[in-house]
């Protein structure tokens, strides 16, 4: 077998392992009808995403233009832009890393539009009253983070901010929730994570920021489609991105609402949604030539570490 068979095999068992993923079809048509007229969109309960279709206003629009959506949703990014590969979903939201591991997959998707930053919310957490008050303090100590994650790619950079080499530190590779465990038993001296469960941890389980991602990792949120999507609906593609910013006006202008919406969905309590909504700003922005530097550099690190098996060129995915 050869070496890129056997990091394919792995990227899979790894997000099979990881995350489980499941399909929301409420608003799914059924088999017997034309799958032209269905629109499948991929989402994340902790996304943009799961805004727009809670409030129904594009099911409501693509009706009237005589379409369905079919809502389908996965717990993780990996899972998500695997079904992008296979064509199952048309339309999608990730965050910064699986649309490399998508390329280096060669998948046949595009990036059609970018989110704002969200480097507040993304940080590197440690126990209260931990001997660890700067990043050179890491050096030698075990540190949680999901691996191929962005937290995966902030806990590198912020290595190199402090002169310190991947090698000095202790990976522990731990999806979020078995991370919390971790990190409130005291396996881990440190972990890197996104909002909610940063907020999360610093409010429920004694956690303290040791940096956020600012001037390491911007973490947005990236819109996929697949290249034929993109390619041949683009009336569709206009509809379903005004959609988005209309709902990302409402997110920005309705924050108690909007708590009340999410902490029920992700089943984190209100304090720690309301702290991390309160600390992002939800919308679309362009896909800027430093916008793609930045995807370019998470690729370039990944390919060093020997995470992706082949070097990318990520403009070439860029619509």
């Amino acid at each position: 077998m050869n070496k890129k068979k056997i990091w394919l095999l792995m990227i899979i068992l790894f997000s099979s392992v990881l995350f489980a993923g499941c399909n929301d079809n409420s608003n799914a048509a059924s088999d017997s009808e034309d799958k032209e007229q269905v629109v499948r969109i991929g989402y994340q309960k902790n996304g943009p995403l799961i805004i727009l279709k809670s409030l129904g206003t594009l099911d409501d629009r693509l009706e009237s233009m005589g379409y369905l959506v079919e809502w389908n949703e996965f717990q993780a990014g990996p899972l998500l832009v695997e079904a992008l590969n296979a064509e199952s979903i048309d339309f999608g939201r990730t965050g910064n890393t699986p649309p490399i591991f998508a390329q280096a997959a060669d998948a046949p998707f595009v990036y059609v539009a970018v989110g704002f930053s969200k480097y507040k919310g993304s940080g590197i957490l440690v126990p209260q009253d931990s001997d660890i008050q700067q990043l050179e303090d890491l050096k030698g100590k075990t540190v949680g983070f999901s691996k191929g994650s962005s937290s995966h790619y902030l806990i590198v950079k912020a290595l190199e901010k402090a002169g310190l080499e991947y090698s000095d530190i202790k990976p522990a590779y731990l999806n979020p929730g078995d991370a919390r465990v971790a990190f409130e038993q005291g396996t881990i001296d440190a972990k890197a994570v996104w909002d909610p469960y940063t907020a999360s941890t610093e409010i429920n389980s004694n956690g303290r920021l040791l940096v956020d991602g600012e001037g390491l990792t911007t973490d947005r949120d990236f819109f996929v489609a697949t290249r034929e999507f993109a390619e041949n609906h683009g009336d569709l593609m206009e509809v379903i991105l005004e959609e988005i910013e209309k709902s990302s006006e409402w997110a920005n202008t309705n924050h108690d609402e909007l708590v009340e919406m999410l902490a029920p969905i992700l089943n984190i309590d209100e304090a720690s949604v309301e702290k991390s909504v309160k600390r992002r700003v939800y919308g679309i922005e362009e896909i800027t030539d430093d916008i793609i530097e930045e995807q370019q550099e998470i690729a370039d690190v990944f390919y060093q570490l020997e995470i992706i098996p082949k070097e990318l060129n990520v403009e070439e995915v860029m619509k």
